[in-house]
């Protein structure tokens, strides 16, 4: 910078040329510091809103991993808390449901000369406090039969059948007892395929007396073909469970959630695991409501034996029909022998009610008394036709 105060016109020049030369590098070095400068802010300012990117990831990453931690603890609970409902709902149930064999037990061990055959073992449940009990019929036996029936409290009572239906499978028993614990009744009818079951019975004899197993509903409204004696029958509306059933089951309840019984166990695939069935409470509320109001019950009798549409096709394989069901047999002492009906027929409506199911046809009769007269309308090659019956008494 000294050199440049000398004098003279080309000095001058010469130091403006040097000042003019010089000015692009201060400008270059400023906007290099400037671009440095801008470069290290957003490197900072990059740098920083990473950090606060990852420590929001990080949160509500600890969030999402906290997550199923609550919600698994919740489920936890609801688990427990579902578990006591049932455990206790078991308890309160079994309770109710009763032993039954038709030979007195004189204390063999069901592990010696099979005693469980022998004793007729099987197993019913409490429906009135006044000592009605349902079972199954092959348990029981035949009406005005006796057994011996064991309480949950060990205390046992000689049995009377009042009430049995062979078709059915179904028997009530009458015990001297009061106050006793009964067990609730449920609705077949809104029952659904997957939903939870318990079965409650005596699988194989008095040491495992009230064994609970558990299932789902695998089908409803099954039928199934029995042949036995040289003879032939079906069962039909059936309840099909996983549930374990076993011989001693026969006659217990098949319960809900809820406790209440929407099936009485009766019959178990032997060729299959896993398959049990049973009879839909349904059929047996009208006979059960006249024991307990009553005091007994005067079954009207219409004389006709029918199966469900499903079941026709083995029996006559040219009837075809899309609703109704199909009259198989009529009985010589029935009131339905001089009516005009015929075995083949088909029972469209009783009372204009409709009928798809023998198991509604024969819930109608029983609501009905010995001596009402109903309506039926049949079907008999395509054409329709109706017939009056008065109901006779069942003996």
């Amino acid at each position: 910078m000294i050199r440049i105060k000398r004098k003279g016109k080309d000095n001058i020049e010469e130091e403006k040329m040097y000042e003019y030369k010089k000015r692009p590098n201060k400008f270059k070095k400023i906007l290099t510091l400037i671009l440095l400068i801008i470069v290290v802010a957003a490197t900072a300012i990059f740098i920083y809103d990473m950090y606060i990117n990852i420590d929001v990831y990080s949160n509500e990453q600890e969030n999402i991993n906290n997550k199923p931690i609550r919600i698994s603890h919740t489920e936890e609970s609801d688990n427990l808390e579902e578990q006591n409902d049932i455990t206790k709902i078991l308890e309160n149930t079994i309770k109710s449901v009763v032993g039954i064999s038709k030979i007195k037990n004189t204390g063999s061990s069901i592990f010696l000369n099979d005693s469980t055959s022998n004793l007729g073992l099987g197993t019913g449940m409490i429906v009135s406090d006044s000592g009605y009990i349902l079972t199954n019929w092959h348990v029981a036996g035949s009406k005005y039969s006796n057994c011996y029936v064991t309480l949950e409290n060990g205390n046992s009572y000689n049995g009377n059948v009042v009430w049995s239906d062979e078709d059915l499978d179904l028997a009530i028993v009458k015990i001297s007892a009061t106050t006793l614990k009964t067990i609730t009744l449920g609705d077949s009818d809104n029952i659904k395929i997957g939903e939870k079951t318990y079965a409650i019975g005596n699988p194989i004899g008095i040491e495992f007396q009230r064994t609970v197993t558990s299932g789902i509903i695998s089908g409803v409204n099954r039928t199934i073909k029995i042949e036995e004696e040289n003879s032939t029958s079906y069962m039909e509306d059936l309840i099909q469970t996983d549930a374990t059933i076993n011989p001693g089951n026969s006659g217990g309840p098949l319960i809900n959630l809820k406790g209440e019984v929407i099936g009485i166990n009766s019959i178990k695939i032997t060729e299959a695991e896993g398959i049990g069935f049973a009879i839909p409470i349904n059929i047996i509320k009208p006979v059960i409501e006249n024991f307990i109001i009553n005091g007994g019950f005067e079954e009207a009798y219409l004389g006709i034996f029918a199966y469900d549409k499903n079941i026709v096709p083995y029996i006559d394989s040219g009837v075809e029909f899309n609703s109704g069901v199909y009259i198989a047999q009529i009985s010589a002492d029935g009131p339905s022998h001089s009516s005009g009906l015929k075995v083949g027929d088909i029972i469209t409506k009783i009372d204009e009610i409709t009928v798809n199911k023998m198991s509604e046809l024969r819930n109608y009769i029983y609501t009905k008394k010995v001596g009402d007269e109903v309506n039926l309308s049949i079907l008999r090659n395509k054409k329709e036709y109706n017939i009056k019956i008065k109901l006779g008494k069942k003996i």
